[in-house]
């Protein structure tokens, strides 16, 4: 059953991780919301992370999850961006690509059924 996440990017030019090679490299809401789908969709990003550690074989299987009908859409709001995520991955997983893609800079603003 999908859920739906309420997301904001208080301050877009900032929200990016803490690995450049992994981060967001959208300028704008639309940009922002279709990287982020893509990560959620497939799991090239969750693939170039786990490449990443020391060892990747120990990384839990479960964070490499996707949701080929996962949805974003991003909205520019003043000088913030909302995204709705509707997807019916974990919210751990959820949270894992988005700490890749943009760090600490987002919020969780609502949870919903999807």
């Amino acid at each position: 059953m999908p859920t739906r996440y309420y997301i904001s990017l208080p301050d877009p030019a900032n929200a990016r991780g803490s690995d450049a090679a992994l981060a967001f490299r959208a300028r704008g809401a639309e940009a922002f919301a279709a990287e982020l789908q893509d990560a959620l969709r497939n799991d090239a990003l969750f693939q170039h992370w786990r490449a990443r550690q020391d060892d990747p074989d120990g990384v839990d299987p479960v964070l490499g999850a996707t949701d080929a009908h996962a949805v974003v859409s991003g909205q520019q709001q003043d000088l913030h961006v909302d995204l709705v995520v509707t997807t019916s991955l974990r919210s751990a997983v959820l949270r894992q690509r988005l700490g890749l893609l943009a760090g600490h800079h987002w919020q969780l603003r609502d949870v919903t059924a999807g």
